[in-house]
């Protein structure tokens, strides 16, 4: 058994979690589910006044993406934020972008992301095709 704090509403459980093995049965998970575990009981010290409240995520906050450091003098390689599948390449091998120019369209959680160049330069290899699946930190395209 392992036991875990868990917050939900502001309101902080202990819970005790059983690690299966691959062997166990859902019927055994069932009965013992029914038979053996306590319902989860509220944590007294963290409901406490003078506990402080856990801040909670805003939905609007978005995961922060690193801009890429140089690979060579001069350029850097874009990588794959998040797992995704390629939509769209809009450039090709010996292109000149500028700072900000899409470069290519990324489908992750059925949103389209265009993915830009953070710096002007030379697309110097493109490593991916539309269709690709890609799965994050995957190199995309080469910029010199």
């Amino acid at each position: 058994m392992k036991t875990f704090k868990v917050t939900v509403e502001n309101q902080t459980y202990t819970v005790q979690v059983e690690e299966l093995s691959e062997n166990t049965s859902q019927e055994s998970v069932n009965a013992s589910t029914k038979t053996n575990s306590p319902a989860a009981q509220p944590n007294p010290a963290a409901t406490s006044p003078t506990a402080a409240p856990a801040k909670e995520p805003s939905r609007a906050e978005e995961p922060k993406v690193e801009t890429p450091k140089p690979d060579t003098e001069g350029g850097y390689t874009l990588k794959a934020p998040m797992p995704g599948s390629v939509l769209e390449v809009k450039v090709g091998e010996g292109d000149n972008v500028k700072d900000g120019d899409v470069l290519l369209v990324l489908e992750a959680m059925k949103m389209e992301n265009e993915l830009t160049a953070s710096s002007a330069g030379t697309v110097a290899q493109i490593f991916v095709k539309k269709g690709d699946t890609v799965n994050s930190g995957d190199p995309l395209i080469m910029l010199s």
